[in-house]
């Protein structure tokens, strides 16, 4: 077996050298080495990017009394679904949620109505030495619950602490495409490691170079959509191709697609709604391809839904891995028809990120990845593509998703809850 780590090739920077280290880096066999030494470098080079300015919220802003009427009728609508029964987990977290917003809101008009009483305390000279001191911690409570209430309001979506189905499919580019899907399935295997999720695949059509056409994986840990999500979009990558021979730059593209895995209390499916198909597992996997029926088909048939897995040995796990990744397309739809309902009635839509939309640039020979709902560009590919950069782009993408989810929650329209 080949070995070659970055002390061999005698690069003391790799942003000094990058050219020489990406062609090293399209090597499978080399490619792990070289990400366990980039992970021990100190890199100077990186350009601290600024920080997002934070969006305040102040005690006399109109919107809050209109928000605060929208809150308190919502949390008496789940209330009564609660109590009649209707309604899952995801209706109990969104109570809970809210509960505690509406405490914040009631305990900023009380300090409104001590205010107003202390204001008029401060007529009297011989109290308002006192008034003063007391108004001066109200304003210090006041600051504190608007700070928590904002943090709320910006905090995250209902479907954000599911786990995920991460598909990745190879576009526009051939062989090409399909070896930049292999790559990014890697970095995302190496992102989960590193933030401690487990992620399984459940279904990979690979090809004769080590290419995927095709891959789906579902990702478990905590907060793994809230963080997955910004990765659901077109990615794109300019570099020359091992097959090149006259060092043309090509330019493929690879989709990506996350959808959160909800509970099973989320998405219920009747046994009637279900037809359950077994087969034998084809391709490549050993002795019990071609030769048991583990493969298992589901077919929802109110909507059409067919999804299928082979990857495990059992058809116990297969069909439990079926169903789950047919929760997650249902689960998709219905967050799908409720944020286009939301958006026909603000006329706008929230942290969008369609996924015909190109999101993000992996340019090799320029050692760059932009990120283009950012206009953020980063040196250090190696960095990004071995995982360890992602976080950097993640957290401006939620700092930005957070300030429209402010503005979002506070001007929505009265009919939108």
């Amino acid at each position: 077996m080949l070995k070659c780590t970055i002390d061999t090739l005698k690069i003391s920077n790799p942003f000094h050298s990058s050219s020489r280290l990406l062609n090293i880096l399209q090597r499978p066999k080399q490619k792990k080495q070289i990400f366990y030494k980039l992970r021990q470098w100190q890199v100077a080079s990186v350009p601290v990017l600024p920080q997002w300015r934070h969006l305040h919220l102040s005690p006399g802003d109109p919107r809050l009394a209109a928000y605060a009427a929208r809150a308190r009728a919502e949390l008496r609508h789940l209330e009564a679904e609660l109590v009649a029964g209707r309604g899952g987990g995801a209706v109990g977290r969104r109570r809970g949620q809210l509960a505690g917003t509406v405490q914040l809101l009631d305990l900023l008009d009380r300090l409104a109505e001590e205010r107003r009483q202390l204001q008029e305390l401060c007529a009297d000279p011989e109290l308002r030495e006192l008034a003063e001191l007391d108004a001066a911690r109200l304003e210090a409570d006041a600051e504190s619950a608007l700070t928590e209430l904002e943090s709320r309001l910006a905090g995250a979506a209902a479907a954000d602490a599911c786990s995920a189905l991460l598909e990745v499919t190879a576009g526009v580019g051939g062989q090409e495409a399909m070896l930049f899907a292999a790559e990014l399935l890697d970095m995302y295997e190496c992102w989960a490691q590193r933030r401690g999720w487990r992620m399984e695949v459940a279904q990979h059509e690979t090809t004769g170079l080590g290419g995927v056409r095709y891959a789906a994986a579902t990702v478990h840990g905590e907060g793994v959509y809230s963080r997955l999500k910004y990765e659901g979009g077109v990615h794109r990558v300019q570099r020359v191709p091992r097959t090149e021979k006259g060092g043309r730059l090509h330019t493929s593209t690879v989709a990506v697609a996350v959808l959160p895995l909800p509970e099973a209390v989320d998405v219920h499916l009747p046994a009637g709604d279900l037809k359950i198909e077994t087969k034998k597992a084809s391709g490549a996997g050993g002795q019990h391809v071609n030769t048991t029926d583990s493969a298992v088909r589901v077919v929802h048939l109110p909507t059409g839904l067919a999804v299928e897995c082979q990857e495990m040995r059992s058809q116990h796990r297969n069909k439990e891995r079926a169903l789950e990744l047919l929760r997650a397309r249902l689960y998709q739809r219905q967050l799908d028809k409720a944020e286009a309902e939301r958006a026909a009635a603000r006329k706008q839509q929230v942290g969008s990120s369609s996924r015909s939309e190109k999101i993000r640039t992996y340019n090799f020979p320029q050692d760059r990845v932009t990120d283009h709902r950012l206009g953020l560009s980063l040196h250090g590919l190696p960095l990004v593509l071995a995982g360890e950069r992602l976080d950097e782009i993640h957290d401006r993408l939620e700092d930005e998703a957070r300030r429209q989810r402010l503005l979002d929650e506070l001007e929505a329209p009265a009919d939108a809850s």
